[in-house]
């Protein structure tokens, strides 16, 4: 009797736990495509980023919110850089541009910073800022990049990039310089979507999602379990914006998963759908709270 081949999962692919090995892999990513030496940079970057998170950059607090957390920005960046991966797969003759994506990687690390606390901020956590974050992750920015010495394009470039990620934000108003740049801000805000959706704990960290929300001041939830049931309705939401706000650069994934894992399928969107077949599956029990027990 032959071996049942065992399923790819995605999380098999990386250990997600660790912000160096998925760092590794977005360079893996990186260098089917560009000169090592280019990604280099982005290694102290990426540094700034990790020292940020964990209270040792100046100026600022230890990240308090437990959904945007650390890995939620790493699982963005490994998505965006599968994405970027499958694109210039598709697209051998014309790939996307060695600085707007060093750029595209760098908004990416960067695109949730603004729910950190400054050192003087004694109140609350960052999840009050969940209305303005964005406001503050583009201020952030701004001083980091003159502090690197970025030109002012490329400031302009990020800042265009991570503002496809806000939840009131039209695309359509975004003064893009260019395809490229619209291309690669429509990745930001599918892999911000892709990488969150698509976690082992998702559905556990949901739960922290809602307190995030609720001192953020968002009143649309009733309760934990209230938001939990009606991420099946976002759900949906979120596929209409993957096929028409932003564009279907989701596909690009499944190029990237059938290249370097010979796997013939979007492995993100099988995996959210799988966790959105588990919610429905458990969303009208009373214990749903004893059915979301993984580790988080």
């Amino acid at each position: 009797m032959k071996n049942k081949i065992k399923e790819v999962r995605l999380d098999m692919l990386v250990n997600h736990n660790s912000p160096y090995a998925v760092f590794e892999e977005v360079k893996h990513n990186f260098v089917y495509h560009y000169n090592i030496k280019e990604f280099l940079p982005l290694r102290d970057i990426f540094k700034d980023f990790i020292d940020l998170m964990e209270g040792r950059y100046p100026g600022y607090k230890r990240c308090n919110t437990k959904f945007h957390d650390i890995q939620h920005a790493t699982d963005a960046l490994l998505s965006i850089s599968r994405l970027i991966d499958g694109y210039n797969i598709k697209n051998l003759q014309k790939k996307l541009s060695i600085k707007k994506v060093k750029l595209a990687l760098i908004a990416t690390i960067f695109h949730d910073i603004g729910y950190l606390q400054t050192i003087d901020d004694k109140i609350g956590t960052g999840a009050k800022y969940t209305f303005t974050h964005l406001d503050r992750t583009v201020k952030f920015l701004s001083k980091y990049f003159k502090k690197n010495k970025f030109s002012k394009q490329d400031f302009e470039s990020a800042k265009n990039m991570v503002s496809c990620t806000g939840v009131e934000v039209n695309i359509k108003d975004i003064k893009f310089k260019n395809k490229e740049e619209k291309i690669l801000g429509l990745m930001l805000a599918t892999a911000d979507l892709l990488g969150q959706m698509s976690s082992r704990t998702y559905l556990e960290k949901l739960i922290f999602l809602y307190f995030e929300f609720k001192e953020g001041g968002i009143n649309k939830y009733s309760s934990e379990f209230d938001l939990l049931k009606k991420t099946l309705e976002f759900y949906k939401i979120v596929k209409e914006l993957f096929e028409k706000e932003y564009c279907g650069v989701y596909r690009y994934a499944k190029e990237h998963f059938k290249k370097r894992y010979n796997i013939d399928e979007n492995l993100y969107i099988k995996t959210i759908e799988r966790e959105i077949r588990y919610l429905e599956s458990i969303k009208s029990s009373s214990e749903i709270s004893k059915k979301l027990r993984r580790k988080i």
